[in-house]
């Protein structure tokens, strides 16, 4: 009976022991993965920053050239991984060391570019490869490293839940430094979206939903066609009307949580009510 028990008791207490190492395992790799999408959205958010700063400056020639280039897409990494591991309430020493992945392979690069060794685009390529197991290094020195408790500010976690505002206005500083209107075709992707997230969540099933969201693609195809035929200043007015009225398309289904994410209508809102409002000011601007 003893033995019996001993067995019983062995047996469960085989997952115990595995479990952990596969939970590291999938933390490291959702660590990583947190990671690669951070350093994405600092070099999607903050590249048109650089580039209205180099036209502000004239230093536009000087920020193209490949090893400047690099290091400015490092420090848009850097930037984008460091908030995202401070919001997680990683140690500054785990950041600092994450931030050494990013820069390290492009400066150890520089030296065979200076010397005539390694073109642009292998600096840029190379440095990319390098920096993959360097980030896979640094997670693994510290997979055992428990984050600290977060004591965050009400303002950060204000931000932090409007993200998708901030997000929107982040994609259109570029539009906001150099206002121009929108191809009418542009209004196609707008009910588009909406059609294409609803099938994937199967959001589209419920009473007069699916019927809602083909008169809506209906209506603005309607108006992109009706701004092609026309032209000019009045198809830039349509353009603007359209981006105008998805933003309460947005409105309508972010207060409803119908058909698509909250955080979706929203981004997409606040996204398609500052193009319309740059547009708007693309048009008087012109006029006068």
């Amino acid at each position: 009976m003893e033995k019996t028990r001993m067995y019983a008791d062995s047996a469960t207490a085989v997952p115990s022991t595995v479990s952990p190492a596969t939970g590291g395992t999938r933390r490291l790799l959702w660590h990583l993965g947190e990671m690669a999408l951070a350093m994405v959205a600092g070099m999607l958010l903050l590249a048109p920053l650089w580039d209205v700063a180099g036209d502000a400056s004239g230093l536009t020639g000087a920020l193209g050239r490949p090893e400047v280039a690099a290091l400015v897409m490092a420090t848009n990494m850097t930037v984008g991984m460091t908030v995202w591991m401070r919001y997680r309430a990683h140690q500054w020493r785990g950041v600092g060391e994450m931030a050494a992945a990013m820069y390290v392979p492009f400066l150890l690069l520089l030296v065979p570019y200076r010397a005539g060794l390694l073109d642009g685009d292998g600096l840029l390529l190379g440095g990319h490869l390098l920096m993959v197991p360097a980030m896979v290094l640094v997670s693994v020195r510290h997979r055992h490293q428990t984050p600290a408790v977060p004591h965050r500010h009400p303002a950060v976690v204000a931000l932090a839940r409007r993200w998708p505002t901030g997000l929107a206005l982040l994609m259109t500083v570029d539009m906001w430094a150099d206002p121009r209107v929108l191809s009418p075709w542009t209004m196609l992707v707008l009910p588009g979206g909406y059609l294409l997230i609803g099938v994937a969540r199967r959001t589209l099933r419920g009473p007069g939903v699916l019927a809602a969201q083909l008169a809506g693609l209906v209506a603005w195809v309607a108006l992109t066609v009706v701004a092609v035929v026309v032209g000019g200043r009045a198809a830039a007015w349509l353009v603007a009307f359209g981006w105008l009225a998805h933003a309460g398309w947005d409105l309508a289904h972010h207060r409803g949580a119908r058909v698509v994410p909250r955080g979706y209508a929203e981004w997409c809102g606040v996204l398609d009510l500052a193009l319309a409002a740059v547009m708007v000011l693309a048009i008087l601007s012109a006029d006068a």
